[in-house]
């Protein structure tokens, strides 16, 4: 379990490590080159770069932690990504039900195979599920999050790479949005974070805005009209 600089939560726990690319958001993958920084220097875990990777020794870690935290679960990888077995997938899901004194948040890219494991997982209160929206291409992934029995559904609209006027936030429990960083950092226009603000103004969700990113993402902070949106669903 690691700190985390990640705005909307505390910790990072990572069963997972590697992933590969599946849309737009994917091209300038934070995890990506951390993961080869760390094979560079000898981490434990990071011998595979970025190779998708079952880190059994991370499993209970949760479990050893008394102190209740917020986790972001697989800051590295893709828990439903293809190269993870069902098995192991229900293992984390175990594990998060067992430390039921956290506050799992679970993201993921490829939310449709939820579908398969619906019936298979046990969606205790603690366990929150959301799924990335980088543009207007991918606003079908909020229906998978929708058909699950997580307490809390969320959206991550980050890195925000277009206008999503089309999503439809009905039935979600919380939003959050932020613009890419990093070298070769994508643009992210003010009227495509107005627009979800507003709906979630209007349906009454708690609305994060992290970042407006870009190659300097200190100094463009995060207010948004003078303002610091940090709504959490608490």
């Amino acid at each position: 379990m690691n700190k985390t600089k990640i705005e909307w939560t505390e910790s990072s726990w990572n069963p997972i490590t590697g992933c590969t690319k599946i849309s737009d958001g994917c091209l300038n993958c934070y995890a990506e080159k951390m993961a080869y920084r760390l094979k560079t220097m000898g981490t434990k875990g990071y011998e595979n770069g970025f190779e998708v990777t079952l880190q059994y020794h991370q499993l209970e870690k949760p479990l050893k932690m008394k102190k209740p935290q917020m986790i972001f679960v697989n800051s590295m990888s893709d828990i439903f990504h293809e190269d993870v077995p069902d098995d192991y997938i229900l293992k984390i899901f175990e594990i998060m039900d067992q430390a039921s004194w956290h506050i799992f948040q679970v993201l993921t890219k490829r939310p449709e195979r939820l579908k398969s494991l619906k019936d298979k997982i046990v969606w205790t209160d603690n366990i929150w599920m959301g799924t990335t929206i980088e543009s207007n291409k991918y606003i079908n992934r909020v229906d998978f999050i929708k058909n699950t029995n997580a307490k809390i559904k969320f959206i991550s609209f980050e890195p925000l790479l277009s206008s999503v006027k089309d999503v439809d936030l009905s039935g979600i429990d919380w939003v959050i949005v932020g613009g890419e960083s990093g070298s070769g950092a994508r643009i992210i226009k003010k009227e495509w974070v107005y627009e979800i603000r507003d709906k979630c103004e209007e349906l009454n969700i708690p609305f994060f805005f992290k970042q407006w990113g870009g190659t300097n993402k200190k100094k463009n902070g995060r207010l948004l009209d003078g303002k610091i949106y940090d709504k959490i669903p608490l």
